[in-house]
């Protein structure tokens, strides 16, 4: 895997935390060429510091924002001289049931997972196009099957995944490759970031995050399909599971969905 990855310019947003640090590292040991952003300035500093001989760029932008987008895909392009891979990870999750939650909180969640997603492609395209590179998308489980408390979120990620498939095919004749990756339930930070129903971080997880697959182990298998030109990628068995119940037996999935995250009507996970 390494030998593909060699000299390569990858973009990975979202590069501080979770699998977006775990995407970066693993990249720079592989002999690629990354830029990233985020938008905490002391997390890009701890990263570019912990790594200082590498060839990482990094630049502090809200992918929410299609200025700092367009920044960001511009400079990476001035540094590298193009962009090979584009890795769309960046994203915020939520945990508040609809009765509950703004509409803001909702639109805050699209901002940054889907717009982000289509700000970052949509500047990076041409150089893309001209390298017949990657795009992809790391997506989740909540893409395939709508979850309780996720509502913005889901929608986010099914829109992520609907946009993707789209210009897919769009780009086949371009000799661009797209694809999207669903980690299923993965240790990482998204879930303590995750926001609450008043558009705050929640600061706790309701996951046994030990029993969970590593960010480390989820980059691994992320770079592996990327290099394998896979269109979609699933991981976890329990993320399969839900797929696959989701498409054959959808009302038997609602009733064993309603089971995970409920107790005595409460919202519990």
């Amino acid at each position: 895997m390494a030998a593909y990855f060699q000299d390569k310019v990858v973009v990975v947003t979202g590069g501080t935390d979770g699998i977006g640090k775990s995407l970066v590292e693993l990249l720079l040991s592989h002999g690629a060429k990354v830029a990233t952003c985020g938008r905490n300035h002391d997390k890009l500093y701890l990263l570019q510091s912990e790594n200082p001989s590498s060839p990482l760029y990094t630049m502090v932008a809200d992918v929410s924002s299609e200025n700092d987008c367009r920044r960001f895909i511009d400079m990476t392009i001035r540094t590298f001289g193009g962009i090979d891979i584009l890795i769309n990870n960046a994203g915020v999750s939520m945990r508040a049931l609809l009765r509950d939650t703004t509409i803001d909180v909702i639109r805050k969640v699209m901002d940054i997972n889907f717009w982000g997603t289509v700000y970052c492609t949509k500047y990076a395209l041409d150089s893309i196009i001209e390298r017949k590179g990657t795009i992809v998308g790391v997506s989740s489980i909540a893409g395939y099957r709508g979850l309780p408390g996720r509502n913005g979120y889901s929608a986010s990620k099914f829109a992520v995944q609907g946009w993707l498939e789209s210009i897919k095919t769009e780009l086949m004749d371009d000799g661009v490759h797209v694809m999207w990756v669903c980690p299923g339930f993965t240790a990482s930070n998204i879930r303590n970031a995750a926001l609450n129903k008043d558009g705050e971080q929640g600061g706790e997880s309701k996951m046994n995050e030990k029993k969970l697959m590593t960010s480390d182990e989820c980059a691994v298998h992320i770079l592996k399909a990327v290099e394998k030109k896979k269109r979609t990628l699933v991981l976890t068995f329990t993320g399969k599971q839900t797929v696959f119940m989701n498409k054959f037996f959808p009302k038997w999935a609602d009733k064993l969905v309603h089971r995970f995250y409920f107790r005595d009507r409460q919202l519990v996970k």
